[in-house]
């Protein structure tokens, strides 16, 4: 097979994919079914109606504890003429759930029994028939239906089916899917040895995902060793699964269109491809086809890519093929706090972090990295951008699919603005001390997070705005920039803040002046950080031009980000903090120690999640955690330093 570029000529919408599998296919047939124990069916989807064998209760029994009588015998009984009843002839004392004594038809509650003597007691009303009594097939009668067809049976069903005397149930049996990892880069999980990856190599994660969502999915799924990227080696594995008993085939990576993407040549010469190409992102390499009559997807390589194409594509056939619907998931209404820019003809799932403030949910996007699988275990909800219109504005009031409980969204803290790593430690320190509250980080900046807090975007912002006229932090910001709204300024920290350099510092950098040398390239952080405003200052106390420095234009959002780009040799320096250094085990160039403070608006100190905070930063353990990340002075962490 000759390597060659494939090109996307014809590309289907999400519904018209999947559309096209659903004629193609069968696949409400195409699964046997198999009897299970009623007791382990869980989960599981019923091959056929379920009819009760029995009745239940199949006797008549007592619905209270008390006494068992004939109901008749006691009519015209009062508190003025009360009845006199024999026990063991007139009456019988019963518990909950016992069998009725032959001849009677009603229980008396044991609170309204009153004692005579050792043979007798008495009641002060009368009784009607079958009053606190079950009858037989009061739940369930014999020949009833109890289950459908296609019902997939919850943990309640199975209470219902033992009832009704039905012991196993013929269900339909689970989808198998065979998963193809390809990619001469890949290396399996358990072969990972050692503290770092050889270089080239990447860990296959997505064979993982993928199984659990296929299990959570209904079904079962076996995954065959890594295929290289080598053409007849993937013919002769999809080949292989083709010709097994498995109902579904994944090919994982090389979908795309590289010269080095062989899925749709493999599925071409085996059987046919139906569609190549589907307008979404992510997920737009996605290859539908069928080898041996039975349907064989090729999934993006990019972890999200893949994750999208499994939840649009690959799962509606799984659910397809069970015969119950797909569960959808609960939408609301959303504010967008920044604009959200998208591509005509294709349908984008942007994925976003929610949070409640002043009782409108705000969505604020997330990086769209296809292979930043973190984008969705950091993410809330989705959002979906049709394929007909250019993007999402900020402030439109847009549909959100939800990802998380809708009571952890209104418990979540919008905080946007400047990137610290001590957001992450208080964030951690929320859960673990009190599940309900969580916090949500968005970096932009801190200027960014004051214009969100004007706008009503946010719960608070950080901010380590330097006023180089003064020599303060923030408060002049925020007197410009949040003139109409009365905030609390609280530090957080002190901090170092320093030029990231790798370890052993090979090019010998000594301070800012350094960064215009030839041979050094620099990362510098986003317009409107307060580390940006920190380096223009710096630069202009030392007549540095901006253009002298290569790279000043290189933007990172984080200094997380700016010091994986001196690790990974994109970059000689950044300026951040002296904890992103240590975290990743590089050389650290101090410059100045700022302030770095949180922007809280005075009306959310009355909320139990703002205060709750508060008491994690004052706390002793938090500041001690702070203190082990390095690069941090915790003396006046909690303290309010202004009312403006």
């Amino acid at each position: 097979m000759k390597s060659k570029r494939n090109i996307y000529l014809k590309m289907k919408s999400v519904e018209e994919a999947r559309q096209i599998l659903f004629d193609r296919f069968n696949l409400r047939d195409f699964l046997g079914k198999e009897t299970v124990p009623a007791t382990t069916a869980a989960d599981r989807v019923t091959a056929e109606p379920v009819f009760a064998r029995f009745s239940s209760p199949n006797f008549h029994a007592a619905a209270m504890d008390g006494i068992a009588i004939r109901a008749e015998t006691t009519f015209g009984t009062t508190v003025d003429r009360p009845k006199k009843l024999r026990i063991g002839k007139d009456a019988f004392f019963i518990n909950t759930g016992q069998m009725m004594p032959k001849g009677t038809n009603a229980v008396v509650m044991i609170e309204y029994v009153l004692p005579v003597d050792e043979g007798t007691v008495e009641i002060e009303s009368a009784a009607y028939p079958w009053q606190n009594v079950r009858r037989v097939g009061e739940d369930i009668v014999a020949t009833e239906l109890i289950l459908p067809q296609n019902h997939m049976i919850t943990p309640y069903d199975i209470g219902a089916l033992l009832n009704g005397g039905v012991l196993n149930v013929a269900v339909k049996e689970k989808p198998k899917v065979i998963i193809i990892p390809t990619g001469s880069e890949l290396i399996r999980p358990d072969d990972v040895s050692g503290e770092i990856l050889p270089p080239g190599r990447v860990v296959e994660s997505n064979s993982a995902i993928m199984e659990a969502l296929i299990e959570k999915c209904g079904g079962k799924c076996l995954i065959y060793p890594v295929v290289p990227d080598i053409p007849e080696e993937i013919l002769r594995a999809v080949q292989r699964a083709t010709e097994t008993d498995c109902h579904l085939v994944i090919i994982s990576a090389g979908s795309s269109a590289g010269s080095e993407d062989y899925t749709a040549g493999v599925i071409r010469r085996l059987g046919e491809v139906l569609v190549h190409g589907v307008t979404m992102m992510p997920g737009k390499p996605t290859i539908l086809g069928m080898v041996n009559n039975k349907p064989v997807i090729g999934s993006p390589g990019y972890t999200v890519s893949a994750i999208m194409a499994f939840e649009e594509l690959i799962s509606p056939v799984i659910y397809q093929m069970l015969g119950v619907q797909k569960p959808s998931r609960p939408v609301t209404k959303v504010r967008t706090t920044r604009k959200m820019a998208s591509k005509l003809g294709l349908e984008e799932f942007i994925r976003v972090k929610l949070g409640s403030v002043r009782n409108t949910i705000v969505a604020s996007p997330l990086p769209r990295g296809a292979g930043s699988v973190t984008t969705l275990t950091e993410a809330d909800g989705i959002i979906r951008i049709p394929s007909h219109i250019e993007g999402i504005h900020a402030g439109d009031t847009v549909e959100a699919e939800l990802l998380k409980d809708p009571r952890q969204i209104e418990n979540t803290i919008v905080a946007v603005g400047s990137h610290d790593n001590t957001l992450d430690v208080l964030a951690n320190q929320m859960k673990a001390r009190d599940c309900r509250f969580s916090l949500s980080s968005s970096n932009v900046g801190s200027l960014g997070g004051l214009i969100a807090l004007r706008n009503g975007y946010s719960h608070m912002g950080g901010s380590h705005l330097l006023d180089t006229e003064t020599g303060t932090y923030n408060i002049s910001y925020i007197k410009r920039y949040l003139p109409d709204l009365r905030v609390k300024l609280i530090n957080l920290v002190y901090r170092q803040q320093g030029l990231i350099v790798p370890k052993g510092n090979p090019k010998r950098i000594k301070g800012i002046e350094d960064l215009q040398r030839d041979d050094i390239t620099f990362v510098n952080r986003q317009a409107g950080s307060g580390t940006r405003i920190l380096l223009d200052f710096r630069l202009g106390q030392l007549d540095i031009r901006p253009e002298a420095i290569r790279g000043y234009e290189q933007e990172e959002f984080t200094h997380m980000s700016v010091a994986v780009a001196v690790l990974s040799g994109a970059a000689d320096t950044g300026l951040g903090i002296y904890a992103a250094a240590k975290a990743l085990g590089l050389d650290f160039i101090p410059i100045v120690e700022e302030e770095y403070d949180l922007v809280i608006p005075e009306e959310f100190f009355g909320d139990e999640k703002i205060e709750f905070m508060m008491e994690i930063i004052q706390s002793e353990a938090f500041k001690e955690l702070v203190r082990k990340l390095g690069g941090y002075e915790t003396s006046k962490t909690g303290t309010l330093l202004a009312s403006l």
